[in-house]
């Protein structure tokens, strides 16, 4: 049986879910909080290590600003209003990506966030905020300037130090990797999944815990 310790979400569709019920694109990144919310919750009693979550890619500032400024409040209120129920549930948050582009305010918020869970054991929450990997492989190779091997290079990651996800999830009906962690990947199982994010729940989610664990997985063996 596979062990399982890392986990990534594609988290798509929370706009169209929203226009679907005619309460517009907010609505869905309301709502796909919730589904977060609950999706950590059951991984803490699934006992997974390390959650990913593709917050917020680093070509989604193509999109309206007034859905930015949404999302990126969103996310700010979320922990200055959550961030005690985040600490007592043993969670540590940890960021990927380049966050040196977003408000200071929220840059304020994550890092205040990042201190009071830094403790925490329970599991690891990554979200990762304004990434893209290309742009990641690229600043790696550029920085190390081919002066390293295989370890070093990973090493440079934002994943240091973390096992690569074993599996990925994507919601939303597409089937493609988004520019999402695209080195952390190169073996991980991947899920693609018709629901929407806000309507992806626990039932899902160990069902496909439940498949991961019967894949014969060979990693270039026999």
């Amino acid at each position: 049986m596979n062990k399982l310790n890392h986990i990534a979400f594609i988290m798509d569709g929370n706009g169209r879910w929203g226009k679907k019920r005619n309460k517009g694109r907010n609505y869905g990144h309301l709502k796909g909080v919730e589904t977060v919310k609950k999706i950590v919750k059951s991984s803490i009693k699934y006992k997974i290590p390390i959650v990913t979550f593709f917050v917020f890619s680093s070509e989604n500032w193509k999109r309206p600003k007034t859905e930015v400024s949404f999302l990126f409040n969103l996310i700010k209120n979320y922990f200055n209003q959550e961030i005690d129920n985040v600490v007592s549930q043993g969670v540590r948050i940890n960021i990927l990506g380049d966050i040196k582009k977003i408000s200071s305010n929220l840059r304020r918020t994550l890092k205040k966030s990042l201190v009071l869970t830094k403790k925490n054991k329970r599991i690891i929450v990554n979200l990762a905020l304004n990434y893209g990997s290309k742009q990641e492989i690229f600043s790696v190779a550029k920085k190390l300037n081919n002066k390293s091997n295989l370890k070093t290079f990973e090493n440079n990651l934002y994943t240091k130090g973390m096992p690569n996800p074993d599996i990925l999830i994507r919601t939303g009906g597409k089937q493609r990797l988004s520019n999402f962690m695209l080195w952390q990947l190169a073996y991980a199982e991947l899920f693609f999944l018709n629901k929407l994010w806000p309507d992806f729940n626990s039932q899902d989610l160990r069902k496909i815990i439940l498949k991961y664990k019967k894949i014969k997985r060979n990693f270039g063996a026999i």
